[in-house]
């Protein structure tokens, strides 16, 4: 099931949430290659919801922002019918990413920014208790001032 994209308004009203991708994806992301993200979970953040992108090993660093443009929760056939053009997968890596579960998320991604200089994870924990997600959560207010300035400027 998809759902509706929420007003920018209503865009400041949701915590921001922090997304771990690996940096193939993060550069798929940024580039507007990817345009859709591919999670073995639902994600419960509203549409409108401001995503910190956090590129993974060996890059290890916040590298952009996104906005949760909408959601579709669905069996994994389903899914790579609808969204396979902007997933940046292959059929192999999506059938052996979504191995053992019954259904997947598809996050639609829209207005992509690609941070002028990255936020390494080193910065990050020198500016205060930065912990990258295993794969998403949402931004405490323990997160370094940075990450938090970036919400303000969307």
């Amino acid at each position: 099931m998809s759902e509706t994209i929420m007003t920018a308004s209503s865009a400041t009203l949701s915590r921001p949430v922090v997304i771990s991708l690996r940096p193939r994806f993060a550069d798929a992301i940024l580039s507007g290659e990817k345009t859709v993200e591919l999670r073995r979970h639902r994600m419960a953040a509203p549409l409108g919801t401001l995503l910190i992108l956090y590129s993974s090993a060996p890059v290890m660093a916040v590298v952009g922002t996104a906005v949760l443009a909408d959601r579709h929760t669905d069996r994994p056939t389903a899914l790579w019918n609808r969204h396979r053009l902007h997933m940046s997968l292959t059929r192999a890596e999506f059938r052996d990413y979504l191995t053992g579960t019954d259904t997947g998320t598809a996050l639609s991604l829209r207005d992509v920014v690609r941070l002028p200089t990255p936020f390494s994870l080193g910065h990050l924990r020198q500016e205060g208790a930065f912990q990258p997600p295993q794969s998403f959560r949402y931004l405490s207010s323990d997160d370094p001032e940075v990450l938090h300035h970036l919400f303000t400027a969307n």
